[in-house]
């Protein structure tokens, strides 16, 4: 199984000459099962950067099985320019979480970027065989010979973290994530009983990404940054260290890269995070994820 990031920055695409090594186009990863099967990670601009090297290749007919994290701009943008979208003979699998909010499955996602006032092209016009999959929370899918699973994860709308396990190689990404805190005061009544939620919720994501050969997670914000972003549902770098380490990944891929930082201030972040963190305990490798970049796990 190999992976491969098309997207790595996070809220908006932010091309130019200071994004230029690491990439400006928003979240998309690909991984390619054993026997080539093509399983995506959300669908921001970076799928159609896939898209074009799909359309490229000599493989016909394509099959994509898209899994979307979670229903924001930056994850979404990229699927109406999903160039297989518009190829007979094509098929194209969109998976995702009900939104509890309004109770509409994954099928809107793409539906109301295909209103007229916003895209030009309907569903209709489109010759690709197109289906949607609304995943159950937990539910375990066999997808070719690779096996896909779910967790809910922390974000402003339901995010659902994806483990892909193929014959004994795995890769768990977060989508979107801000680890969990209690939301009161330790003098306040309601503490203890949400400190149990945390706990279980925390072990839950816990569980389906221990000992994973590739976790892939929301590295936003550094920790002096953070506390003027609380709740806006973003990670820092020292978070994602502290998951990868009590999960016992063996590799640790930062991603969602914070739009306006460039790719030398990023470089520095990263730096200084590594620095204080040193020396990594359990042989953890540690990695800034950059548009490109394929691991190949075996």
């Amino acid at each position: 199984m190999k992976f491969r990031f098309w997207g790595v920055r996070g809220s908006i695409p932010s091309p130019g000459p200071r994004t230029v090594r690491y990439g400006g186009n928003t979240t998309c990863i690909e991984i390619r099962s054993d026997d080539d099967t093509l399983i995506v990670l959300d669908g921001g601009t970076g799928l159609f950067c896939l898209a074009q090297a799909l359309v490229a290749a000599p493989h016909r007919p394509i099959e994509a099985n898209i899994f979307i994290t979670h229903s924001h701009w930056d994850h979404i943008h990229g699927l109406p320019f999903f160039t297989p979208l518009f190829i007979k003979g094509s098929r194209v699998r969109l998976h995702g979480a009900t939104d509890p909010d309004t109770g509409n499955g994954i099928e809107h996602v793409m539906g109301v970027q295909l209103q007229n006032s916003y895209f030009p092209v309907g569903e209709a016009q489109m010759a690709a065989t197109i289906e949607y999959r609304t995943l159950a929370v937990g539910e375990a899918l066999p997808v070719g010979d690779a096996l896909v699973r779910n967790v809910v994860m922390s974000h402003p709308v339901t995010d659902l973290g994806y483990r892909v396990d193929c014959n004994g190689k795995s890769v768990f990404f977060t989508g979107d994530h801000e680890p969990l805190f209690n939301l009161y005061r330790e003098d306040q009544p309601e503490h203890a009983a949400f400190a149990q939620h945390v706990a279980q919720r925390t072990a839950a994501i816990d569980d389906l990404a221990r000992g994973v050969d590739a976790l892939i997670v929301d590295c936003s914000y550094t920790r002096e940054e953070y506390p003027s972003k609380v709740g806006w549902g973003h990670g820092t770098f020292d978070g994602a260290l502290a998951m990868a380490v009590r999960t016992g990944a063996r590799r640790l891929y930062c991603t969602h890269h914070e739009p306006t930082r460039s790719d030398d201030e990023l470089e520095a972040v990263f730096a200084e995070v590594m620095a204080r963190h040193a020396p990594l305990p359990g042989g953890l490798q540690v990695f800034l994820a950059y548009e490109g970049l394929e691991v190949d796990l075996g």
